[in-house]
């Protein structure tokens, strides 16, 4: 096959075996690849209801048919799949920069990880030779010390390499897999689960080439392409970076603040996007293949943090800083630097620090509870310390270092009013009150709280609905950008150059044909990408939720936004909920329970997977 590596590798970390099989030609055609390809295996390979930190629970990597190509950020992706320790569902979570390409060129579509080592180890894919290699040596060793001391030991700087930190050796719910030193596969906990199995890291190298079934076409696309991410669709990625989302989300009274306490945060201009481009940024670099160029390294150059450097973006930007009411950058960037430190999602901690302050300010929490830590909105040190003591599972650090829902069950007194979680991910930083089209995405997304899984946050911030408003319709537009980004993260292209698409389903489309030779129309790939979300609601209802879980956090529903400006007042009642539930379901195809009808299943082509359930 063209555009597939046609492999896909077994690894039974148990027994210490590996095998390869051909990917079937029509698996791939059905699900494209990425994260579509890594729930058929995970659905596949497992039995209802496995523990997520169990030998028996697979982890499956997967990449994309464009992955190894010069497609501009198309070329470089890769996902990991798995059963999530923090949600019980669906854990996906893709990452860019190299390594999705050095695992094309070695020759393979998918790893599946079963079983558990008896000891620290770490896999080396060298092409056709696999082998598990001692991970003693590196056990308690920072992701990028890991790629570092792996290349020194291989001789050969261009291997590349996906790690585990400490948080994902002790098993932290909201750990993550870094790759190049600064990308992550980052919420959902999957480093978790790579370390339940005793995997370290997955260090690759491959020599093969990638070859496209229309090499004239698809260099005539890579040209197009290459253009337009040199465009306006790419500007703001290009140039301040996606810190600029906090300045956009403030002047909408929509930026999360104090553990959504409140919707606007008044030190908003000590951390924008001018005061870290010009103060702090000091290399903008670009994934392998990538026209566009984003990641923003920030250096502190002075005080007690100097020297520190970390990759910021508005995530973890507004997680430690606004949702933690600290406006202190040299605080927020240490924050981050210790996060791939530890290998942790900066979301779900800056989001659980925000939730034991206002655990603590709400009295739920004693000075005595928290071993000395004083943990007060707008506090710069308490970051620092927590974050530290989250990454070690130290102290009051062992309360916290399962994310939020874990936390409010060992804190009790009703903390769980105070945790800003869906299925139990942490949210991101928009206010769900205010932007009511993405409440709904919210509360339907099979991974849980986050804005990854549509986009449609920009549909309610660019006035295309009225995002005060919950009206019967949202639940179309909010199948319409889940099953776009569901064929984004399956080819792999980096979802910030999604405006670079004209027109989603026919450029994709025609850029699958180039790279595969299978002809799709749009409305096939748009038809994939429903079969992507019904599979993955097919794992949800395995494992054991249901409408239930597709709900909001209590004060969405009831603690209205209390800052002066138009969206004073919002808040998303439960009628409004649920009759934009109904209206999502009955748009997929689903039953009033959001599960996908016999009917529907059978248009998808997905009544063998029924059979998992």
């Amino acid at each position: 096959m063209f555009g597939y590596a046609g492999r896909v590798l077994y690894v039974d970390l148990t027994t210490g075996k590996t095998r390869t099989e051909k990917l079937p030609q029509e698996t791939a055609k059905s699900v494209i690849g990425g994260i579509g390809l890594g729930m058929h295996f995970w659905l596949t390979n497992s039995k209802a209801k496995v523990d997520p930190l169990s030998p028996e629970n697979p982890l499956v990597l997967a990449i994309g048919p464009l992955s190894g190509t010069m497609f501009p950020t198309g070329g470089n992706g890769h996902a990991f799949i798995s059963k999530s320790p923090l949600t019980g569902g669906v854990a996906e979570a893709v990452s860019h920069g190299t390594f999705g390409t050095e695992l094309k060129r070695a020759g393979y579509d998918a790893v599946i990880i079963t079983g558990k080592s008896k000891k620290p180890v770490y896999l080396w894919i060298d092409d056709d030779n696999i082998a598990l290699k001692d991970a003693a040596h590196l056990w308690g060793v920072s992701p990028a010390e890991v790629e570092t001391t792996l290349k020194d030991e291989i001789g050969d700087y261009y291997i590349r390499v996906a790690a585990i930190g400490l948080a994902g050796e002790k098993q932290s719910r909201i750990a993550n897999i870094i790759n190049d030193q600064t990308r992550a596969a980052g919420r959902t906990g999957l480093g978790a689960v790579m370390g339940s199995k005793n995997l370290k890291a997955i260090a690759v190298r491959g020599t093969h080439d990638v070859a496209v079934a229309k090499p004239d076409l698809f260099v005539e696309m890579v040209q197009d392409f290459h253009e337009r991410m040199k465009g306006p669709a790419a500007q703001k990625h290009r140039t301040l970076g996606t810190v600029q989302n906090l300045t956009i989300n403030n002047t909408l009274t929509c930026l999360p603040t104090n553990n959504f306490n409140n919707s606007y945060f008044l030190d908003a201009g000590k951390i924008n996007a001018d005061v870290l481009n010009e103060g702090y940024v000091t290399r903008i670099i670009a994934c392998n293949s990538c026209a566009m160029r984003c990641e923003h390294e920030a250096a502190i150059k002075e005080g007690t943090f100097k020297g520190t450097m970390a990759r910021m973006e508005y995530d973890n930007l507004w997680a430690f800083g606004p949702n933690c009411g600290v406006a202190n950058m040299n605080y927020i960037i240490k924050a981050a630097e210790r996060c791939n430190y530890y290998g942790m999602d900066a979301t779900s901690v800056g989001s659980t620090i925000a939730f034991l302050m206002d655990c603590h300010e709400k009295g739920l929490l004693s000075h005595e509870d928290l071993e000395g830590v004083d943990p007060h909105f707008g506090n710069e040190k308490a970051i620092y310390t927590l974050t530290d003591k989250i990454g070690k599972r130290e102290g009051i650090g062992e309360k916290l270092a399962d994310g939020v829902k874990v936390a409010a069950e060992k804190i009790g007194k009703n903390s769980a009013e105070l945790a800003m979680q869906i299925k139990g991910l942490e949210l991101s930083g928009y206010d769900l009150r205010c932007l009511k089209t993405t409440a709904l995405a919210a509360a339907v997304s099979f991974r849980g709280a986050d804005h990854n899984r549509s986009g449609i946050y920009a549909v309610d911030i660019r006035g295309t609905v009225d995002r005060l408003k919950a009206e019967k319709g949202s639940g179309k537009i909010v199948k319409d950008h889940e099953d776009i980004y569901n064929i984004i993260d399956s080819l792999i292209v980096c979802k910030n150059a999604k405006g670079t698409f004209d027109e989603e389903f026919a450029d994709m489309a025609k850029l699958y044909a180039a790279a595969t030779g299978f002809e799709v129309t749009p409305q096939e790939l748009r038809q994939a990408g429903e079969r992507i979300q019904a599979l993955a609601k097919l794992i949800n209802k395995r494992e054991g939720l249901s409408r239930k879980d597709d709900t909001l956090p209590p004060k969405i529903m009831n603690q209205p936004v209390a800052d002066d400006g138009a969206a004073k007042g919002a808040v998303v009642t439960k009628d409004e909920l649920d009759m934009m539930l109904d209206d999502y379901y009955e748009v997929r195809g689903y039953s009033k329970d959001g599960v996908p009808t016999d009917a529907k299943l059978k248009e998808l082509g997905l009544e063998k997977y029924a059979k998992e359930n």
